[in-house]
């Protein structure tokens, strides 16, 4: 199976909400906002199996010292294949030597982003107010 991962300038919003629902993630009841949320990302990291869209991440950052990740996701069919990871991979390379990289994981997400280099940030606690329903 030959998976490409790229980093992207854009993707398409039918593709986007397919995946977003395919993972049910709750973003995906907001298109508008979630499109201009991932157009207007730092990066953006695609992986597609024959031009599917199959996975995707992004990232937020101020350029020169800290980058956020909020989104990495891959197709519920395609999941525990390494594509995960090889997106991150991805993402990682584009902000080697960066001062923090940062992210928030929870549940069964935890185990993954730590066998990918991230690990608890000390004593700190991962705090916001969300809309969803799905952590």
């Amino acid at each position: 199976m030959d998976i490409d991962i790229n980093l992207a300038d854009s993707v398409e919003e039918s593709e986007v909400l397919m995946l977003y629902r395919a993972n049910r993630w709750s973003s995906a009841d907001k298109p508008e906002q979630l499109l201009a949320a991932l157009s207007n990302s730092h990066s953006l990291v695609t992986a597609r199996r024959a031009g599917r869209l199959i996975g995707l991440g992004n990232a937020i950052s101020d350029g020169h010292l800290v980058v956020y990740y909020p989104h990495l996701l891959v197709h519920p069919e395609f999941q525990r294949q390494g594509i995960g990871g090889r997106m991150m991979s991805a993402l990682r390379m584009r902000y080697a030597g960066f001062h923090q990289q940062m992210l928030v994981a929870d549940g069964k997400a935890i185990g993954f982003y730590q066998s990918v280099g991230f690990h608890p940030a000390g004593r700190t606690l991962a705090m916001w107010i969300y809309a969803g329903t799905e952590h």
